[in-house]
């Protein structure tokens, strides 16, 4: 059983649809409700199993809560997958304020963190388990913009490189993935206000081309799964060539 959070729209989404495609038991969180139940029903209609859980991940409350709800629901947890992100503030460093730093930090870093700790805690009791923590390639590179968003995605990123080290013994494996830019509400959105946006975008790709959200979902489906047993602490780039020139 996995629990994808943000996974109601985008790479959460494709996400969820492909582990229940492949077998999984898919708890589905978010605070996205509409859409969140929406796709629980498309994958039980299609014959996978999923239930939806609203969550807030900035709320540890709340992550205890929805974590020990789906493993009384659906039995042992064996997976997480650390989606739920925002972009937060595109100003330069010295413009942001306090609170879109805080806020942007409670969502992409404290989640990711919350998600983690509880996360382990029923992993602990199986012996085994699968984390994964959506980075970007901006947590391995710079850009010039969105401080906020960059420091965060930097911050998951070594996280899940120290949290593989501490929990190996446990069999809990910890890994990140950093996608490129890729065709999501969430870009589609920041596009819509610059002209030419996906025009450029396409070509700082090698490949020529943005990628998907179902290009991330597999790289997720491999990291989640038994086939990637002795990957811990890596970091799964999938970005078009863009962080390789």
């Amino acid at each position: 059983m996995v629990i994808v959070t943000g996974g109601a729209l985008g790479i959460g989404r494709e996400t969820c649809l492909l582990i229940a495609k492949e077998g999984a038991k898919v708890a589905i969180t978010d605070v996205l409700d509409t859409e969140g139940n929406k796709l629980a029903d498309e994958i039980n209609q299609s014959g996978g199993t999923a239930k939806y859980w609203h969550l807030n991940v900035a709320d540890e409350k709340e992550v205890e809560k929805v974590y020990a709800d789906v493993v009384t629901h659906f039995g042992k947890l064996d997976g997480s997958v650390n989606n739920a992100g925002i972009s937060g503030s595109a100003k330069p460093m010295h413009e942001v304020t306090e609170k879109e730093w805080d806020d942007l930090m409670a969502v992409n870093v404290k989640g990711v963190f919350f998600c983690t700790k509880h996360a382990v805690r029923h992993m602990l009791d199986n012996g085994s388990g699968s984390i994964v923590n959506l980075s970007s390639i901006y947590g391995l590179i710079g850009a010039g913009d969105a401080p906020p968003y960059h420091a965060s995605k930097g911050a998951v990123r070594l996280m899940a490189k120290n949290d593989a080290i501490a929990y190996a013994k446990n069999k809990i494996r910890v890994n990140s993935v950093h996608p490129g830019f890729i065709k999501t509400p969430m870009v589609e959105n920041y596009g819509k206000t610059i002209p030419g946006f996906f025009e450029q975008l396409n070509s700082l790709h090698p490949l020529g081309h943005i990628g998907e959200p179902i290009d991330i979902a597999y790289g997720i489906l491999y990291l989640i799964s038994d086939e990637s047993k002795f990957v811990t602490g890596s970091e799964l780039v999938i970005d078009g060539g863009y962080t390789a020139k």
